[in-house]
């Protein structure tokens, strides 16, 4: 690997070190449903996300409510001895992909019928503290 390769690959390494990172595999809700949910916290503190996804009515928000709560359990065991509540911690990035799509058929009148697909998603959520992004810019 040549020099300029490898110093960027020990930046991408040391800029990991502050951010927690979780995964959420194979959730059953569309993945059209699943990112109105995630547009609604993006970018914002972890306090302000946690409530809204608490008190949201779309059952989307339920999982992705567990997800940030590990995000943040990532991130205290990634920063030992720093406290969240002082930390300014947010939701740096959240996206939803595309899981794997079960398709059945459901029977129709007339011998016909209709094809069903149950989607599936993928989330991931990076957590993030607004003090640390101010330090290394």
């Amino acid at each position: 690997m040549g020099a300029r390769k490898h110093n960027r690959a020990e930046a991408l390494k040391e800029a990991r070190k502050t951010v927690a990172i979780a995964h959420l595999n194979d959730v059953p809700t569309s993945p059209y449903k699943m990112r109105l949910v995630a547009d609604m916290i993006r970018g914002k503190k972890i306090e302000i996300a946690l409530h809204s996804l608490r008190y949201s009515t779309k059952d989307a928000a339920k999982p992705v409510y567990k997800l940030l709560r590990s995000a943040i359990a990532n991130w205290e065991a990634k920063n030992e001895g720093k406290r969240v509540e002082e930390s300014n911690l947010y939701v740096k990035e959240i996206w939803v992909d595309e899981g794997r799509t079960l398709k059945r058929i459901q029977p129709a009148p007339h011998g016909r019928a209709h094809h069903i697909r149950k989607r599936s998603n993928h989330v991931t959520i990076i957590v993030d503290s607004r003090v640390a992004n101010e330090e290394n810019n």
